[in-house]
């Protein structure tokens, strides 16, 4: 074993505190990772303030790892010392379901093994702690590599935004000349805009603040409706074939629904605290419309998202962290005062 200089939480009330940390010595398959970037998921809150359960206490959260190779075992042929690498929601799963073997590691039948907070049965057991640390070790199936020439610390956000935004506008196959409306503007909504641009399709952006039509613009925007205008959710009727919903929050999809094209989908990605409104099903039938869901993306995936961001120039927009300012940068994720994603430079550690 070795020790990483690692934040975690020992309580739902601690907040995030420096320690250390054990990590494993590489196998045959494993590369180790000195961290240089991690970034700051809403996510990380809920579980580190114990808000979807009870966490696993000592805890490391943080699953937007982006570093650089210092160790690769014997029989890694991925991978070498000194590539840029990066670490998601996942750091391993059974292998051998049918998701698993087509590619679709994210919805593992037997469970996949999440990057911090779960318990590594193929490594003894013990329970995973992420990227807020100095280190990782990952077996090289579920290591990324980032493309040259794109800033790294906005890349970390991609391998939970980007590739959460990404993967449900490739099973929709969203093609160039689409219309795509997307419901939220903050750590994902921002970067699905990006990735749908870059797919070709006129974007409208929904928000319920006037005030962040300027921002929505700026990222690349189409047009934007403030969805608690009836006035403008009604001139949006019928105009969209696809909708990415990032909304965390309880709320109504039947406007939203009305804003379909036939044949269209909405694609829920928040989850949100409480029961939603019940959809109307007569929206679903006179249009053919389908509502689903959708879970980050498999590591194949994953790595086609960040090739294709490579490819368009796409980062998340972020406001980089100290170690010392975490339990600040949580406080203001819940506020909503972010644009749009925190990343922490791991080497305020």
């Amino acid at each position: 074993m070795t020790q990483a200089k690692a934040y975690a939480a020992t309580s739902a009330t601690s907040g995030l505190n420096a320690g250390t940390i054990e990590r494993r010595e590489p196998g045959a398959h494993d590369v180790e990772i000195a961290i240089d970037f991690c970034g700051l998921c809403h996510s990380d809150v809920h579980t580190i303030r114990s808000e979807w359960g009870a966490a696993k206490y000592p805890l490391v959260p943080g699953h937007e790892i982006v570093g650089t190779v210092t160790r690769a075992g014997a029989d890694v042929v991925a991978f070498s010392v000194g590539d840029t690498v990066g670490v998601g929601c996942m750091v391993d799963s059974c292998r051998e379901c049918d998701s698993c073997l087509e590619g679709f590691e994210q919805y593992c039948e037997n469970g996949n093994t999440g990057t911090y907070g779960v318990a590594d049965s193929r490594n003894g057991g013990g329970i995973t702690q992420g990227g807020y640390s100095s280190s990782i070790v990952v077996d090289e199936n579920y290591v990324l590599n980032v493309p040259a020439g794109l800033d790294p610390a906005g890349v970390a956000p991609l391998l939970c935004a980007g590739i959460t935004t990404y993967s449900p506008l490739r099973y929709l196959d969203v093609q160039d000349g689409d219309a795509v409306g997307v419901v939220g503007l903050g750590g994902l909504g921002h970067v699905a805009v990006k990735i749908a641009k870059a797919l070709g399709t006129s974007v409208t952006v929904f928000t319920t603040s006037a005030g962040k039509s300027s921002a929505a613009l700026e990222l690349g925007a189409d047009a934007v409706v403030v969805s608690s205008d009836p006035a403008q959710m009604a001139g949006a009727k019928g105009t969209l074939n696809a909708i990415i919903d990032t909304v965390a929050a309880v709320h109504d999809l039947n406007p939203y629904l009305r804003t379909l094209a036939r044949d269209g989908a909405l694609i829920q990605l928040g989850l949100p605290p409480a029961q939603m409104p019940p959809v109307e099903p007569g929206l679903l039938v006179r249009k053919r419309l389908a509502y689903g869901g959708s879970l980050i993306g498999g590591i194949a995936e994953t790595q086609e998202m960040l090739d294709f961001c490579a490819e368009h120039g796409i980062v998340s927009d972020i406001e980089m962290v100290t170690a010392a300012g975490l339990d600040e940068a949580y406080d203001r994720m819940v506020a909503g005062d972010v644009k749009y994603r925190f990343v922490l430079d791991n080497s305020t550690l």
